[in-house]
């Protein structure tokens, strides 16, 4: 069994900051790409950032400049510092992990449960 727990979400004021964090757990051999998405409510789910296991990162164009997606092998955690926020970036995030558990022959792609952000103007 693999978990994700998120935790950090809140709410803030517009130019705020607010970093979350995305904890795996489980009998885990080893985690590939980690993301964060996020979704508002009556739209679809988009990909904020993603990491690879070497750090290589991508960003969704509206908050390059604004968001760093982070992570800590040796904790199984995916981090999302968020800056500058947005009424905009109001949403539920969520992390993702492609991971390969213990004793396992495929990668699996997990989701957190999702943590409100409220941005307020």
């Amino acid at each position: 069994q693999v978990q994700l727990v998120e935790s950090g979400g809140g709410l803030v004021q517009a130019g705020g900051s607010l970093r979350l964090s995305c904890a795996a757990s489980g009998s885990i051999r080893r985690i590939n790409d980690m993301a964060w998405y996020r979704q508002a409510p009556g739209k679809q789910r988009e990909l904020v950032a993603s990491i690879t296991v070497g750090g290589s990162t991508n960003y969704f164009d509206p908050v390059k400049g604004r968001f760093t997606i982070s992570r800590d092998n040796a904790k199984n955690t995916v981090y999302l510092q968020m800056n500058r926020l947005r009424p905009e970036d109001t949403a539920v995030y969520y992390c993702n992990a492609n991971i390969r558990r213990a004793y396992a022959t495929e990668d699996v792609t997990y989701w957190g449960q999702g943590t409100q952000v409220t941005v307020s103007s």
